[in-house]
């Protein structure tokens, strides 16, 4: 079970030639010491301004500085000692650049951790040892930890990794690795997670987060080292193209035959100067005159840069619209879907929504919601109602057809974020399992 598991961090090290930045969230329970592991990935590679550290230090008046304060910036977050929004984070080594998101571990806040995953290309899930039972058998998991992990799975997160943190408060660090490790690998398992790694650190103490820890008992990587061969996020460069039109631009000034350029970033596929492409919902074709990277005309565009298309000819298109290969595209008005609840309102029936999907804005409605995940038990349960931060499977319809993929095969193509009309509050999100 551990070979199946668990990646081995040497074989990683050689395979990764992408170091492309990597971006990653921390994730888990509340109090496990994401922000503190943040902040002493930041103290430790020296991403920390002088005017910052001064602050530190002045605070905490020849006391341990409290790193956890370099992430916690809301007023809110510093009074309660909890995160509340994601805080991002910037910083490099020689090796690689780092984009850090430090999402908040309150169950009233999953939706923020679900905003910073679904754009990650790896998670760190801690876990914290203080909180578990080591004597117990089997010995059970956090709810947090395990939803937190499961929703990473759900969103795709190529890499997840999890450090089991405040290893220096316990007596037999070695004993407790273990045990909270053979749990970790049995709830992988049982989920069909593939783990990137499993970590001993201290965020507190700085015990195997930059530097490999000094014990006989293990041998493995640090957090930091593992980070730096993590391979990025890699959306398919082969086959149909779908790009989602973010903004339309026009050249020049007046009201003449300018030239518009279509802005969006590439889902799957390539784009180059003379192919034929189909528009959504029209239905219209045309031929791509020229592409844009960054303002400047080039050859291609792959997925996951963000491309600017012009046309051969002008034809009505806004935000919104798909740019696809001609018949590409198979819209639908109605589809399944993992839906992770966020609202405090449960989910109705019946009731109508916005939905958006990539850019466009549509109504729909839960036609019906058929199970409901036991995060415990990681089995299907019959229900026809879902509360905040449960996880199911429903059927959703929408008023106009769109172009929805699975979200297993098009990240883009396959989610949708559920808005609720009355309160504008964002109240779920949608992973499409396919069409009906």
């Amino acid at each position: 079970m551990q070979a199946a598991q668990v990646k081995d961090h040497r074989e990683t090290s050689t395979k990764v030639a992408d170091h492309r930045a990597l971006r990653f969230l921390t994730a888990g329970s509340v109090d496990d010491g994401k922000s503190t592991l943040i902040g002493r990935l930041l103290y430790d590679s020296r991403a920390i301004l002088a005017d910052q550290l001064d602050t530190l230090e002045k605070k905490a008046a020849g006391a341990p500085i409290d790193l956890s304060l370099l992430t916690d910036g809301l007023e809110a977050e510093r009074e309660q000692g909890i995160t509340i929004d994601v805080a991002y984070r910037y910083f490099a080594t020689k090796q690689r650049k780092f984009i850090i998101a430090d999402a908040p571990g309150h169950e009233q806040y999953t939706r923020n951790m679900v905003t910073a995953a679904a754009g990650s290309d790896a998670a760190v899930v801690l876990v914290d040892i203080t909180k578990l039972d080591l004597t117990a058998k089997p010995l059970p998991l956090l709810p947090q930890t395990r939803r937190h992990a499961l929703l990473a799975q759900l969103l795709r997160v190529p890499s997840i990794v999890f450090a089991i943190n405040k290893l220096d408060a316990v007596d037999d660090p070695a004993q407790a690795f273990s045990a909270v490790r053979e749990a970790l690998l049995g709830f992988a398992e049982h989920a069909g997670i593939t783990v990137a790694g499993i970590i001993p650190v201290s965020a507190l103490r700085g015990d195997n987060v930059t530097q490999p820890l000094d014990a006989t008992w293990y041998q493995g990587p640090s957090l930091l080292q593992l980070l730096e061969c993590l391979p990025p996020a890699q959306e398919r460069k082969d086959g149909d193209l779908l790009i989602p039109v973010q903004y339309v631009a026009r050249e020049g000034e007046g009201t003449g035959n300018q030239p518009r350029t279509l802005w969006g970033r590439v889902a799957h596929g390539r784009v180059r100067a003379g192919d034929a492409v189909q528009l959504f919902p029209s239905g219209q074709l045309a031929t791509v005159a020229e592409v844009r990277l960054a303002g400047e005309v080039v050859d291609v565009v792959e997925a996951g840069q963000s491309a600017g298309v012009v046309l051969d000819r002008q034809l009505d298109v806004s935000r919104g619209d798909w740019i696809a290969t001609p018949d590409a595209i198979h819209e639908a008005r109605r589809f399944s879907a993992t839906l992770a609840w966020l609202d405090t309102e449960p989910a109705q029936v019946g009731r109508k929504y916005w939905v958006r999907h990539g850019n466009r804005w549509v109504q729909a409605r839960i036609v019906s919601i058929e199970s409901r995940l036991d995060i415990h038990t990681l089995e299907a349960i019959d229900t026809h109602q879902l509360a905040v931060n449960e996880i199911g499977h429903v059927v959703v319809e929408t008023q106009q057809a769109l172009p929805v993929e699975a979200y297993e095969s098009n990240r883009v193509g396959g989610s949708l974020i559920i808005v609720d009309p009355a309160s504008n509050r964002t109240s779920g999100a949608l992973l499409v399992t396919g069409a009906l």
